[in-house]
């Protein structure tokens, strides 16, 4: 393909989806696609069009974390016990494949780094057959579905009546590490997770349009979101009144925001300047970047993960390529996709911010062809 807009519209003129709009930052240059429609048979799709952006939460949320981190309030080797009470005393199954109630203390206990880095024993691995894992299904829900979350004092005591899959530190594990480091904040800071991550990061970032809601005054800007039906085409899964449309009960740090491929870009640019702003105030320490883009894992580690993964490592909220697996992957890139039919990283070594908005979900841990070709694309 020539250019990012023909790219993306070979996609949306086959069918796969009904628009997208793509972002490629390199340094100065920017490049932006805004390709097909926000809805089927709806208005075109535009720069601004507001996206539930799922998983690509988890690395402004591990940023928030980090924040608190800097701030002195909390520390990486801090047991979290003292601010979430019911992971204080954890039990773990004695095997990945035994019952719920076949269990054994935890050696030690979860600490604020094992949250960060995915590695508390709590999320899901590639076997989905073990039944501590069926059992955290019930709790952890599909975030593409907020309004199916209770209030989070209620989820937290939900989730501590079910096993850790594997003791701290032992196994990189999806999903809900980052749930619980949206709780970790409110608890810390007596504030709401959008309270705070709006004062810290949304604006002095301006990114105006980030929020676990859509406003009315800019519900004409939500896109639709679909999935892919069993007999081919899309079936809507959400419309601009539907779950985003008023504050959920439970605002998840792992995947419940929504909004702007220029929101993202300004976090990431603040990633790639060492936590500073355009204007140079320093958001996030330096230090604590470099530890978020960092990969904290061990094969072993992630091999119980790999299903996710596929090679890939993992900082703090967001993957980071360690090897050349695919021609898109660049040692060091850190980012990650949101079952929406998001993606969003950071290329360090190119200086480069590669953000492709769809809203088109998928079901499989494995992103979906629009996504690998846009990554091809931005990694030239």
């Amino acid at each position: 393909m020539s250019d990012l807009n023909n790219l993306l519209k070979t996609y949306v003129a086959d069918g796969s989806i009904p628009g997208a709009v793509g972002l490629v930052a390199r340094g100065d240059r920017t490049e932006v696609a805004a390709v097909g429609s926000a809805a089927l048979d709806g208005v075109p799709m535009a720069r601004d069009s507001i996206f539930r952006i799922a998983s690509i939460t988890k690395p402004i949320t591990a940023a928030a974390v980090m924040m608190l981190v800097d701030d002195g309030r909390i520390a990486l080797e801090d047991p979290v016990g003292r601010w979430l009470p019911e992971l204080a005393e954890p039990k773990v199954v004695r095997t990945p494949a035994s019952p719920v109630d076949d269990v054994v203390p935890a050696v030690r206990p979860i600490t604020v780094f094992d949250l960060l880095s995915s590695q508390a024993g709590y999320g899901f691995a590639s076997d989905f057959t073990s039944p501590a894992i069926q059992a955290l299904s019930t709790v952890q829900k599909d975030g593409r579905e907020p309004r199916s979350f209770p209030e989070p004092d209620v989820w937290m005591a939900e989730l501590a009546k079910i096993p850790l899959l594997y003791q701290p530190g032992q196994a990189w594990l999806y999903d809900t590490c980052s749930t619980l480091q949206g709780v970790l904040i409110t608890r810390v800071t007596g504030r709401s997770l959008l309270d705070f991550l709006a004062e810290r990061l949304f604006e002095p970032l301006s990114m105006t349009d980030t929020a676990f809601h859509v406003p009315d005054n800019k519900r004409d800007r939500l896109t639709s979101f679909y999935r892919a039906s069993p007999g081919g085409g899309l079936d809507q899964a959400d419309a601009p009144d539907g779950q985003w449309s008023s504050p959920p009960p439970f605002s998840l740090g792992n995947g419940g925001l929504a909004g702007t491929v220029d929101d993202w870009l300004a976090f990431g640019r603040m990633l790639l300047n060492g936590g500073r702003t355009s204007d140079g105030r320093q958001l996030l320490s330096a230090e604590s970047v470099r530890l978020m883009t960092t990969d904290h894992t061990t094969s072993a580690q992630r091999e119980i993960g790999a299903l996710f993964l596929e090679g890939l490592g993992w900082g703090f909220g967001g993957a980071v390529d360690i090897a050349r697996t695919d021609p898109w992957n660049v040692p060091g890139r850190y980012g990650w996709v949101g079952g929406t039919g998001t993606s969003a990283h950071v290329i360090p070594q190119t200086g480069t911010v590669a953000i492709l908005f769809t809203q088109v979900g998928y079901d499989s841990p494995i992103p979906a062809p629009w996504i690998r070709d846009f990554w091809r694309y931005a990694g030239v």
